[in-house]
């Protein structure tokens, strides 16, 4: 009989088999040693790239080994690629927290810039985007970094795109009478800590918020400050009820009620005050509790003030540099503006406001804000509608200063 492949094929024999694999391994071996590794794309890879072009907030996918992830950023602190793994990889809040706890609180170098964060906490795409745009355009990339936690439950139709594209941190669902969103303040923290050693002030805004002036200004008065701005008020009315939130004795012993206090949820807060947040453990155990009364459970209003005027008072001006006009709020929210409200006397109105410095309008300021006059860099609340207005007097009212 003629040997042919066709007997190879259709007749299989026990010698015919061992040809067949004699035959073929030289084969396997040559296409094994030309083939590099890197050419492989891992599964986990695969099996997401259609959820990241189907999703506009999912980005780089994490990294399966948290180890060699460490070991790569601690040998190129400066590239990109490390950056962004660190930035963009999923990864429990406990653990996350620990791994921020680590930072050094000093940025190194100490010879390059120092960067503003900006971390914009949002459940709905940026109406103000093209107003931030310009308030970005032509900066150095190297003065500033943006984060966002956009809660994933909702559409974030159009895409962040522009300054703000791939800047989405791992987020989770916040809802308001819950620790969520104070969480989702610590959580970006966290992210801007990790990312990146040259943040120095972190600005946390929403999505309401819009610059009162231009970059350089901004980063000018934040830059050269040696204290942090945060709202600190110790004799509201309601700030009993708010303690008791949780239950009458809930805070109890880590937070008496005589070292508990209220604050706007925005604040500008410096490298040193951020460490100090994400390594919190003790005041977190009692701030992260249910409330047994919705109407009074705000912890992103009391948890930051409370912890940062407990630890270090003395290196925090107790004042918010976002403008908010309490007056005529309803159901917990301050005043929003519209657009027909919007013109040059409302912008020079909200920039030369003179913040309220803690408790100064019932027990004094005290001394060493008592003549301060810190100006406003930001304001909310605007409604969308306003970004017509504001992008026709930006450029006199807003940018050049």
């Amino acid at each position: 009989h003629v040997f042919s492949f066709s007997n190879l094929l259709f007749s299989p024999s026990p010698i015919s088999l061992l040809c067949a694999l004699l035959l073929c391994l030289p084969l396997a071996i040559i296409f094994t040693i030309t083939t590099p590794l890197n050419n492989i794309t891992p599964t986990h890879v695969l099996n997401r790239s259609s959820d990241i072009r189907s999703n506009p907030i999912s980005i780089f996918p994490p990294p399966t080994n948290h180890s060699i992830q460490q070991k790569h950023s601690k040998e190129h602190p400066s590239t990109e690629s490390s950056s962004a793994v660190l930035l963009h990889e999923e990864v429990d809040d406990n653990l996350l927290f620990q791994e921020a706890a680590k930072v050094n609180s000093i940025p190194q170098p100490v010879t390059a810039p120092k960067k503003l964060a900006f971390m914009f906490l949002t459940t709905t795409p940026l109406p103000f985007a093209p107003l931030w745009e310009l308030f970005f355009n032509n900066t150095p990339k190297n003065l500033y970094n943006i984060y966002i936690h956009a809660d994933p439950r909702f559409n974030y139709t159009p895409p962040f795109q522009g300054v703000f594209a791939v800047r989405v941190i791992p987020s989770k669902p916040t809802r308001r009478h819950s620790p969520t969103l104070a969480a989702a303040g610590r959580r970006l923290l966290a992210r801007a800590l990790l990312h990146d050693k040259l943040n120095y002030m972190f600005a946390l805004l929403s999505p309401s918020c819009i610059p009162l002036h231009s970059f350089s200004f901004t980063y000018r008065v934040l830059i050269k400050s040696k204290k942090s701005f945060i709202e600190i008020l110790g004799n509201e009315s309601w700030a009993y009820g708010r303690w008791a939130a949780r239950g009458e004795h809930a805070m109890l012993p880590e937070v008496k009620f005589e070292d508990f206090r209220i604050g706007s949820q925005f604040f500008v807060i410096k490298r040193k005050h951020a460490m100090i947040i994400v390594r919190d453990k003790k005041l977190w155990s009692k701030f992260k509790l249910p409330c047994l009364e919705a109407s009074t459970c705000y912890p992103e209003e009391h948890y930051f003030s409370t912890l940062l005027n407990m630890v270090d008072p003395q290196g925090c001006v107790p004042t918010t540099l976002t403008h908010v006009n309490w007056k005529g709020s309803h159901g917990g929210h301050p005043r929003t503006y519209t657009a027909s409200e919007v013109g040059p006397e409302l912008m020079l109105t909200l920039r030369s406001t003179r913040p309220r410095y803690g408790d100064e309008g019932i027990n004094g300021s005290d001394l060493s804000v008592a003549k301060r006059y810190d100006p406003f860099l930001f304001a909310r609340k605007f409604s969308p509608d306003s970004l017509r207005p504001l992008m026709n007097i930006s450029t006199v009212f807003i940018f050049e200063d």
